[in-house]
This record gives C-alpha cells, sequence and structure tokens, in this order.
C-alpha cells in the first residue's frame, strides 16, 4: 500500500478542516469562553461519548477506504485532491451506510452543538451538512460512473448517511410503500 503526497495532503486538509477548523468555528460563534466546562456533568458525558465514537467511526472508515478502496475520503466537488478509490467499498463500515465518514463527522460535530449548548454553533452544523449534502451528491454521480450496476445496486440497499434507505427521493418510495 503506497502513501504518497497526494494522500498526506488529503488527510491533513480532512484533519483541518473537520476535526480542528468546524468544532473551532462552532466554539468561536457560540461565544462561549475557552476554556469552558459545562455545568452539567451528563452533557459533559454524552458531548464526550458522541465525540469519540464519531472519530471512530471516521478514522475506520479511512483507514478501510485506504486498505481496500485503494483510495483516500478527499474529493472535492468533482476535484480529486487526493487519490480516488478504485476499489467498490460495500463492507466494513460502508456496510453501515454509503457515507459512515461523513456519518461519524456528524456524530463528532453534534457532541460539539451538546457541548456548546448554543444557536449560533447549529447554523455552523446545519451550513456543514448542505455543502456536504451537495459534495455527496457529486460523488455519487462519480461512483455511478466508475462502479457502474455494482454501486447503483449498493445505493439500492444501503442508506446515504443511516443503516437503512428510509425514503428514498427519487422513487418517492417510503420503506417499501408509495
Amino acid at each position: 500500500m503506497k502513501h504518497t503526497f497526494k494522500d498526506s495532503v488529503g488527510y491533513l486538509l480532512g484533519l483541518c478542516i473537520f476535526v480542528l477548523g468546524i468544532p473551532s468555528l462552532m466554539w468561536l460563534v457560540s461565544g462561549r469562553p475557552c476554556p469552558y466546562v459545562p455545568e452539567s456533568a451528563v452533557r459533559i458525558i454524552v458531548a464526550a461519548l458522541l465525540a469519540i465514537t464519531g472519530l471512530a467511526l471516521s478514522i475506520w472508515s479511512i483507514v478501510y477506504m485506504k486498505k481496500v478502496g485503494k483510495g483516500n475520503p478527499f474529493d472535492a466537488y468533482g476535484h480529486e485532491v487526493a487519490p480516488r478509490t478504485k476499489e467498490l467499498m460495500t463492507e466494513g463500515p460502508y456496510r453501515i451506510c454509503r457515507n459512515p465518514m461523513l456519518l461519524g463527522v456528524y456524530f463528532y460535530d453534534i457532541g460539539w452543538l451538546i457541548y456548546l449548548w448554543a444557536w449560533w454553533p447549529l447554523a455552523v452544523f446545519l451550513v456543514q451538512a448542505v455543502l456536504l449534502t451537495v459534495q455527496v451528491h457529486s460523488e455519487e454521480k462519480r461512483l455511478e460512473k466508475d462502479f457502474g450496476e455494482a454501486y447503483l445496486s449498493y445505493k439500492q440497499r444501503t442508506g446515504r448517511y443511516l443503516p437503512f434507505p428510509l425514503c428514498r427521493p427519487s422513487s418517492f418510495r417510503c420503506n417499501g410503500r408509495s
């Protein structure tokens, strides 16, 4: 498994944006002092558990992507920032959902939201979610081109972020019902 400069750039960008940047922006807009310790121990525990679970899921997804998919996760709006996957991944964390790395990012960020407990960080999270959803749509088109029917079949049986496809907007069907 060869590691390239492009791989390093992708991992560094992911770390700077998703692990450090977004939470820092949430903190900044929350108006909370630094350091800040919430008065609720339960809030701290729930926030920490969500953040740790999210990081673990994202890291597992990245490692799996490198080993099995033979690529890197950082592909931004159709521009290859780091080497793209060469193999379709449908097992490991990708058996849970099509975007386990982003699901992990969302868990991590929700942990921060609970920790900070303020409205402006929620706005940051929602903007990020919209931007990432646009990115995912772009990526799905590329995956359909790269992997064809195998990806379309995987897409039909696996939810985008949740462990099962709840609703498929393209067919306007929810849980098998029209």
